[in-house]
């Protein structure tokens, strides 16, 4: 066993319910082991800004609600420009790769980190550990997307409660749906993976789910609505993956420049065919809500496991779940590893169309 005594744990990328969760299972373990946890702020970004920005993480932290809070306590950066910094006076600086390499370890040894738990995705687990290994530090990683496609893991934090929450909001349209007798369409967060959207159909009872792994066509949408009214049904509900492309195979974008509005090409086009559709972008909400029981014991489960690996000396790895055990990869094996798209030929797909919801043409 390593002599630990004071470690990092810091939130990276979107956030996502459970990271709080998370946090509290890092500092719990590790207080458990006699260590000290300093919780970085908003990313690496705690540790490159001076002064410096981070606090001591104790159990009185995690009194009740705060671990069942959406979101992350740390705050976190997915602006991807690590290289631009605040100075103390609220103004910026650009400062090279060497300044930054100078800073993290400049930081590293002030703080008397022995590790850090990185709680993101594979990319932010990836910079991170370039850093620490540079400073001579151990790094653990911990996976972490409501998208659910993180490489080498079946789960993800924060995946179990954006899809609670847009079946939750599924319920809701359903009812509108029901007394206007519209085609209401759900827009949901996916660019190269439709878990979320898929799952939250079969849960919200949709007529139509469509993710980027499964090529359609609009007559097979238009298809699926008619024979909905033809069996007595003056309604429907659909669900589409942000990354969808129009059947022109073009994306549709919102006006930040990223992924967003196929919903609205969906509502024009059909009232063309005499449908009384609307659209409804869920956007951020997905990444809000108390996290459900499932993803608040996966972060439990990462995080313990986190800390196990860093008393045992290890670094460079990455907590996973696979076939229902929590397990650990080297990071870059992981990084080999493409995200975890929709299995096309599993059993969610199979499900749904059992169900008769129009997924696309297979």
């Amino acid at each position: 066993m390593t002599a630990m005594k004071r470690i990092g744990v810091l939130t990276s990328g979107g956030d996502c319910s459970g990271l709080n969760a998370a946090i509290r299972g890092v500092t719990l373990g590790a207080i458990k082991k006699g260590w000290e946890v300093l919780g970085i702020h908003n990313a690496t970004d705690g540790l490159f800004v001076r002064p410096m920005r981070y606090q001591k993480l104790t159990m009185a932290d995690f009194e009740f609600p705060y671990a069942t809070l959406g979101g992350t306590m740390l705050g976190t950066n997915s602006s991807g420009n690590a290289n631009l910094q605040e100075r103390a006076d609220g103004t910026y600086e650009e400062l090279t790769n060497e300044q930054l390499n100078q800073r993290f370890k400049d930081a590293v040894e002030e703080l008397g980190l022995s590790a850090l738990v990185v709680i993101g995705g594979d990319g932010s687990m990836a910079i991170v550990s370039k850093f620490c290994k540079m400073a001579g530090i151990s790094m653990i990683g911990i996976p972490k997307t409501i998208d659910n496609d993180a490489p080498g893991t079946d789960l993800a934090i924060g995946f179990a409660t954006a899809r609670a929450v847009v079946t939750d909001a599924l319920d809701k349209l359903n009812t509108t749906a029901a007394s206007h007798h519209r085609v209401l369409i759900a827009e949901v967060m996916g660019r190269g993976a439709g878990h979320l959207a898929l799952e939250s159909a079969v849960a919200g009872f949709a007529d139509v789910a469509l993710i980027p792994e499964i090529p359609y066509t609009y007559e097979g949408v238009v298809k699926r609505l008619k024979e909905a009214q033809a069996n007595g049904k003056r309604h429907s509900v659909m669900v589409v993956a942000e990354g969808i492309k129009t059947p022109d195979g073009k994306h549709s974008y919102s006006c930040a420049g990223k992924f967003g509005g196929v919903s609205e090409y969906f509502v024009s086009r059909l009232a063309k065919d005499g449908f009384n559709a609307r659209a409804n972008v869920l956007g951020h909400i997905q990444r809000a809500g108390t996290p459900v029981a499932e993803d608040r014991i996966l972060a439990s489960a990462f995080a313990v496991k986190a800390v196990e690996l860093l008393s045992e000396g290890k670094t460079n790895r990455v907590v996973c779940h696979q076939n229902g055990k929590i397990i650990d990869m080297d990071l870059n094996q992981v990084l080999k590893i493409s995200n975890s798209p929709v299995d096309v030929n599993g059993e969610m797909v199979k499900v749904a169309q059992s169900l008769g919801i129009y997924i696309g043409e297979r």
